[in-house]
Order: structure tokens, then C-alpha cells, then sequence
């Protein structure tokens, strides 16, 4: 998994009826942008996450 500053991270729920957790990557910890990622969540929360494989990114320009 390949992030840059400014996409987004989308944890999709594991469970039937939870939903889709969205946020934007503020900070890398890596150059190369591999996890983890320091993450502004849509509630205003952020948090240091180590995606799994329930996570996907959503670039949000063409790097």
C-alpha cells in the first residue's frame, strides 16, 4: 500500500452494517509512502493507523 499526503484512507467495516470509516493522510512516516500514516478522520479525530487489508486508498490528485 502506497499513500502520498492528502489521500484518502477508507476502512471499509468488517462487519454487516458497519459502515465506511473515511479520512485524509496528513503526515507520512515513511518516504517511500508506505503505511503507517497519521490520518485526520471525518469526526475531527486523528490518529496513527497501520492499514489492513480491509483499507484502501483513494488518491485525491495524479501523483
Amino acid at each position: 500500500m502506497i499513500a502520498h499526503e492528502g489521500d484518502q484512507l477508507v476502512v471499509n467495516g468488517r462487519h454487516v452494517g458497519d459502515g465506511a470509516k473515511v479520512g485524509t493522510i496528513t503526515r507520512l512516516r515513511h518516504q517511500d509512502g508506505t503505511p503507517p500514516y497519521e490520518v485526520r478522520w471525518s469526526d475531527g479525530h486523528t490518529g496513527l493507523v497501520f492499514p489492513g487489508p480491509e483499507a484502501q486508498i483513494r488518491p485525491t490528485t495524479v501523483h
